[in-house]
């Protein structure tokens, strides 16, 4: 037998560290080949590392939340014959990452039934103990579930990848375990448990990114509403005409016209501010960042030079992008290079929001939900579609005034769908 050591591979871009997100194995269990090891989070991107040899795991090089080296010892396997640690002990140097990034499935964020209503089980569900600092493998809708119910899951048995907790295993649990005493529906069972989350991977990358963009940008945020019934009735006429043969389109497509339409008598928005360097970049071209929420956090893919897109070219782009990010093989340069951002929260975009920067960009949209409300028009009240406009910039490089006139030009362009196609 021998010892095969992976070490952290060189994942490209000069990168010269990268934290470890997740391990998916642990020491003692049989891995295969291609079998993915453990997550790494580059700036946005994840990025899975596949074993290369069938054998069994004897050391991890690292905690999760952990930055590493490119190059030191990520994990060290057991395999049959030499392995390729060389005699005094030393490794051969770590390889570049493989690209793409592989696929890793995504877990849908659905509440299931109560314990009231859990569906019998079809599997013994042995209980197990985990110390109780280990923090067992289990998506967030699990957790979730489990959280609603009282179950603390290191006692849970995890039938999934690596010992990963499923929802058939708490169905098991929540039938064959006996439940602390509660009320007659569950609502006021007094409760003690608590858990402690670590803020690793995607999640630490997004504080960090947030928390300096609040402290050294400074912030106003300007809000307009916006008569989009004439919009809404041009967007289903489409959808009707060229839907089954080109898609369907939401309303981002035309928002991320009326930002490129408006911003040629507003290049000051389409710029990067260097506050090192005390250098305003305007750029030509609008690489416009979609925030897209996915299970690991908030991520801006960019749909690049969107002024060169139709409505479905843009939706396709937006689309394809959506679904990189939230299935984890969006790369470097999809996720970096935007000149503004566009934010929207659909369905549940609320009345009014604040917008945090995308640094070093100077303006972000928001976009708030479509409510019907009557309006006075010419004297008489109608009921209209109307949606608001949350929006934010850098007061250190953007006037208010010019802010105002900005929102208040993708306003007369949305209110006047037509306007968006005349040249």
């Amino acid at each position: 037998m021998g010892t095969h050591v992976i070490k952290m591979p060189d994942i490209g871009e000069g990168i010269a560290e990268v934290e470890l997100s997740q391990w998916h194995v642990q020491v003692g269990d049989l891995v295969v080949e291609d079998q993915v090891l453990a997550d790494v989070m580059t700036d946005k991107a994840m990025v899975d590392i596949p074993s290369p040899v069938h054998g069994k795991v004897i050391a991890l090089g690292g905690q999760p939340g952990e930055v590493m080296a490119v190059g030191s010892i990520l994990i060290s396997i057991e395999v049959e014959g030499a392995g390729n640690v060389r005699e005094g002990g030393e490794a051969p140097a770590a390889k570049a990452a493989p690209a793409p990034v592989q696929e890793k499935p995504v877990e849908v964020a659905v509440a299931k039934p109560a314990a009231a209503s859990a569906p019998a089980p079809t599997r013994a569900a042995p209980v197990v103990a985990r110390q109780p600092d280990e923090r067992p493998l289990a998506s967030p809708a699990v957790r979730k579930r489990a959280w609603d119910a009282g179950i603390e899951l290191r006692f849970v048995h995890g039938s999934g990848p690596a010992g990963r907790i499923l929802h058939e295993d708490l169905d098991a649990y929540l039938a064959q375990a006996e439940q602390p005493a509660r009320g007659s529906d569950g609502r006021y069972a007094r409760r003690t448990d608590e858990e402690q989350i670590p803020v690793i991977g995607l999640r630490r990358k997004i504080a960090q990114r947030m928390q300096d963009a609040k402290r050294r940008a400074a912030h106003f945020s300007y809000v307009e509403e916006v008569d989009v019934t004439a919009l809404e009735e041009l967007r289903v006429h489409l959808n009707h005409k060229h839907g089954d043969s080109r898609g369907k389109l939401t309303l981002l497509p035309f928002l991320v016209r009326a930002m490129v339409v408006a911003l040629r008598d507003f290049p000051q928005m389409n710029v990067r501010y260097d506050d090192e360097a005390q250098v305003i970049t305007r750029h030509g071209a609008v690489h416009v960042g979609v925030a897209a929420q996915t299970d690991g956090g908030l991520m801006v893919p960019v749909v690049r030079h969107a002024e060169s897109l139709d409505l479905w070219g843009t939706s396709d782009e937006i689309n394809r992008l959506a679904k990189a990010a939230r299935s984890g093989k969006a790369t470097r340069e999809e996720m970096s290079g935007s000149t503004i951002t566009l934010t929207s929260l659909g369905a549940l975009g609320g009345i009014v929001s604040t917008p945090v920067l995308n640094l070093p960009e100077v303006a972000i949209v928001g976009v708030n939900r479509i409510v019907e409300r009557p309006v006075v028009i010419k004297g008489q009240i109608v009921v209209r579609k109307m949606m608001n406009l949350s929006s934010s910039f850098d007061h250190r490089v953007v006037d208010g005034m010019d802010a105002a006139q900005f929102i208040q030009a993708i306003r007369g362009l949305l209110e006047q769908p037509a306007c968006l196609f005349v040249e």
